[in-house]
């Protein structure tokens, strides 16, 4: 299929820029009505970019416009026109139109408004096959995303041991998605309709943690004022999942080590061994035997769980994973925040590509929720930047927002103040105030 069907009923215009979308090879295809062109388009499906004239013989290029949004919403559609005025402009961008050019145009113009208008569409249809193979992936794919090797080979491991009782060790950095595939290989094994529990051994307060792990008893110490059942035995039938557990006193380990190898429990303040049938699931972030060597772990608890270890790659050892999974993060946050996911564009896939991503996917994730929520990347190009504990007032957030919109509406709208007034709905002095306010100078955006 064409990038673009051009419609106008004179064959001079269509024989000029027929010539000039070659120079720039661009493929076109050009009719002299409506009517041919919905046919053409009936028959070989939607191009990239329709450009047509609103005065044409037959039905028009507004008949055009409704008629192509009514099949796909996103199709650009730049109308062009000899009898423009400002009311037929609002009403064109009102219905869902890219963009509005007035004859006489010049065909610089016309090149640069359509290739970034194919450049919107190609990203577009990007998005939306991105969501379908979210849709329709198996189990595995919604959740760990990504094509490279490192990735690749993972998703092997966990299929060789998914569906066994091997107990596993997952190390990997900060953020690189450790509890993700915990939980991917609970749903991968015959485990999957009984509890997945997680708990994070360095959160809890280290006298705290065996009560926490293995409950206790009614009376069993101060405060014990009733039956407390734990992880172990809340995830009986299922999977444990240990997280951060260099993080477990040295104490606890050794009773750790006793239920690994024994399967039963004790609840604190009782003596009745108690069987449990779970998978034990561990993760680091650590060496650990590094740490068992310095005596900050226990050697044989590491030994006992070092019978399959998974490591996770860092985000910067898989950089040709970034844009999908910023894809499937911003879709995602799309959908939590009902807003529309954004198109990224290809100065802005730079900008995530050039960045180290200390914080790994978690980093990544946060920074897809800030372009949906704010319109616009931020604290990236620091490469200790650290988006996780961050937060903006809510007056922050709200002027943020609305000066990535104000400069999303410059840049559709070439910079024009007329246009961008009828974009926004804005008077015209208010749109000045709230630029210069935003430091947002007209010149800085192509102009007509």
């Amino acid at each position: 299929m064409y990038d673009v069907i051009f419609i106008d009923d004179e064959s001079d215009i269509r024989i000029a820029i027929e010539q000039s979308f070659a120079l720039e090879n661009i493929s076109a295809a050009f009719f002299a009505t409506a009517e041919e062109a919905l046919l053409a388009i009936q028959n070989s499906g939607l191009p990239k970019v329709i450009i047509t004239d609103v005065c044409l013989p037959g039905l028009s290029g507004e008949n055009v416009l409704t008629s192509i949004l009514k099949k796909d919403a996103n199709v650009p559609i730049i109308l062009i026109t000899a009898h423009g005025d400002i009311s037929m402009a609002v009403k064109a961008l009102q219905n869902g139109a890219y963009d509005f050019i007035e004859k006489p145009f010049s065909t610089d113009r016309l090149i640069d408004t359509t290739k970034r208008a194919i450049e919107k569409r190609q990203l577009t249809l990007e998005n939306l096959a991105l969501k379908r193979d979210l849709k329709t992936s198996q189990t595995l794919g919604p959740r760990i995303i990504g094509n490279t090797a490192p990735i690749q080979q993972l998703r092997e491991q966990i299929a060789q041991v998914g569906d066994t009782d091997a107990d596993i060790l997952i190390f990997g950095e900060t953020g690189t998605g450790k509890e993700l595939v915990a939980r991917s290989i609970h749903e991968q094994s015959a485990r999957r309709d009984n509890q997945f529990v997680a708990i994070n051994c360095g959160a809890v307060p280290e006298h705290l943690i065996e009560s926490e792990l293995y409950g206790h008893e009614k009376g069993a110490f101060t405060g014990a004022d009733s039956l407390r059942i734990g992880k172990f035995e809340h995830a009986d039938g299922g999977t444990l999942f240990l997280d951060e557990i260099e993080s477990m006193p040295l104490h606890a380990q050794i009773r750790l080590l006793r239920v690994l190898q024994e399967r039963v429990i004790e609840r604190v303040g009782s003596n009745r061994l108690l069987p449990i049938n779970i998978r034990i699931i561990a993760a680091t972030k650590v060496d650990l035997r590094k740490a068992a060597d310095k005596r900050q772990f226990r050697e044989d608890l590491y030994y006992r769980l070092n019978v399959v270890t998974l490591n996770l790659p860092a985000l910067r050892n898989r950089k040709e994973d970034i844009t999908t999974l910023f894809h499937h993060f911003t879709l995602v946050a799309a959908d939590r925040y009902k807003r529309s996911a954004p198109v990224l564009s290809q100065s802005l896939i730079k900008q995530l590509m050039s960045h180290d991503w200390p914080g790994n996917v978690r980093e990544l994730r946060n920074a897809a929720e800030r372009l949906v929520l704010l319109g616009q990347l931020s604290n990236i190009s620091e490469p200790n930047a650290e988006m996780d504990g961050e937060s903006l007032s809510l007056a922050n957030q709200v002027a943020e927002f609305e000066k990535s919109i104000i400069s999303q509406a410059l840049d559709h709208c070439g910079g024009s103040i007329n246009k961008t007034m009828v974009h926004l709905q804005l008077a015209r002095k208010t749109l000045y105030d709230k630029m210069q306010k935003y430091q947002l100078d007209k010149s800085h955006y192509k102009s007509d």
